[in-house]
């Protein structure tokens, strides 16, 4: 017994000492690496003899912090905003306006970017969501309802009803491109839509519209809005797709429309999205297909895209601007939106008595200026039920945080 103690203690301190040589080791190499480091960033000309001999001593570290400094600059240079001067920009929206007018089946494929101009912040530019949350800083949830179809929405729109754009698939919750006009059997949003709450324990699942954003209390993996469906009574779920997670509802998403318009798609245009994320979904690709086969693809967007090298033409200019000059080129007009054409308040449907104080999200109203509901729609709910959360900048912080907790 005296034995298999002096063991099992001999083997604790054999763990311990390799543990403790461990954490002396990579101390050591972050001492190396601030040291390698700060020598870099001085020119070659100020270093003394011993600063040479420390680079020469610690050629790998050099090396792979000039690897990293590699990496870093072409990260900076793809999120740097780009713009065409005026007369590029013109040139390239002419390309652009005869391949629309050349295109037997034209879909669009929209991201956060077409939304900037109805004052809600992209994702990944300069000032995006993302880009604040890399760097450490907070974003709060907001209530994006007093936003309002930008002139990209309703040209999309426009297009649509010319019969020039076959499809639009959006990256977007914002619910705008509802909103603009565009009709639902041509729209496909990916990610959902702030505006539509469903009860998926009905078959078929039961879709609620409504007049504000319903994802006051959802969140990632927590999508229950605490409304319940008039029929079954079981709780009503937002539609939203947060980061790292897969939608599976077949409306808003629609991807059956989705993946059927790009299959017999002959140009598709991306308009403000950075397609990081449309490029994971090779049903909207046809990568399958040999090159003289696939959509021709053009992209408008200020940054850098996975799909450059790929695209006929890539325009370097803001959605509204890029889309103002097509329109003229193409001699359409664009009707500005009109509160009272918005689709929203005869889908919507309005709230029960019981759950006009579920929300405190502003209402969208209608021009005749009675909101949904009844007057009593205006009342805040009782500040101990209000629970902060939404779709906007949700999701992604959780999810990278989940993601260094499983490495």
């Amino acid at each position: 017994m005296a034995e298999e103690a002096d063991a099992g203690v001999s083997a604790r301190t054999e763990r311990k000492a390799l543990e403790k040589a461990k954490i002396l080791e990579r101390e050591r190499e972050r001492k190396i690496f601030r040291l390698v480091g700060r020598v870099l960033k001085k020119p070659e000309a100020e270093r003394s003899e011993e600063e040479a001999a420390v680079l020469l001593l610690h050629r790998d570290t050099v090396e792979e912090l000039c690897r990293r400094q590699v990496r870093s600059n072409v990260l900076k240079r793809k999120q740097e905003e780009l713009f065409d001067d005026a007369d590029e920009l013109k040139r390239k929206v002419r390309q652009l306006a005869a391949a629309v007018k050349q295109a037997d089946r034209l879909v669009v494929y929209t991201g956060a970017g077409i939304s900037t101009a109805a004052s809600i912040p992209d994702y990944r530019g300069p000032n995006g969501v993302w880009t604040q949350l890399q760097k450490g800083r907070t974003v709060g949830s907001s209530d994006l309802s007093k936003a309002e179809p930008t002139f990209t929405h309703m040209s999309i729109k426009t297009l649509h009803k010319e019969q020039l754009v076959k499809h639009v698939v959006s990256q977007n919750c914002d619910g705008l491109h509802l909103r603009s006009g565009l009709p639902r059997h041509a729209l496909s949003e990916l990610h959902g839509n702030m505006f539509i709450e469903v009860c998926t324990t009905c078959d078929p699942v039961r879709e609620y519209v409504r007049v504000f954003d319903v994802t006051e209390r959802t969140s990632l993996h927590r999508h229950g809005t605490s409304r319940r469906c008039s029929r079954c009574g079981a709780e009503l779920r937002d539609t939203i797709v947060h980061f790292g997670e897969r939608g599976t509802l077949e409306q808003p998403l629609n991807w059956t429309g989705a993946a059927d318009a790009a299959k017999m798609a002959d140009v598709i245009v991306c308009l403000g999205s950075s397609l990081k994320v449309l490029k994971k979904y090779a049903c909207l690709w046809c990568m399958n297909r040999p090159t003289s086969k696939r959509p021709k693809l053009y992209i408008v967007n200020l940054q850098w895209t996975p799909k450059d090298d790929l695209a006929v033409l890539k325009i370097n200019g803001k959605c509204d601007e890029v889309m103002s000059l097509l329109m003229e080129e193409l001699n359409i007009q664009t009707p500005a939106y009109n509160r009272a054409d918005d689709p929203i308040f005869s889908l919507a449907t309005p709230l029960r008595p019981e759950e006009v104080r579920s929300h405190t999200r502003e209402v969208i109203a209608p021009p005749d200026g009675q909101e949904e509901g009844s007057a009593e729609a205006e009342e805040p709910a009782d500040e101990a039920a209000c629970v902060q959360g939404g779709w906007f900048g949700r999701g992604y912080g959780k999810g990278r945080r989940k993601k260094k907790k499983a490495a």
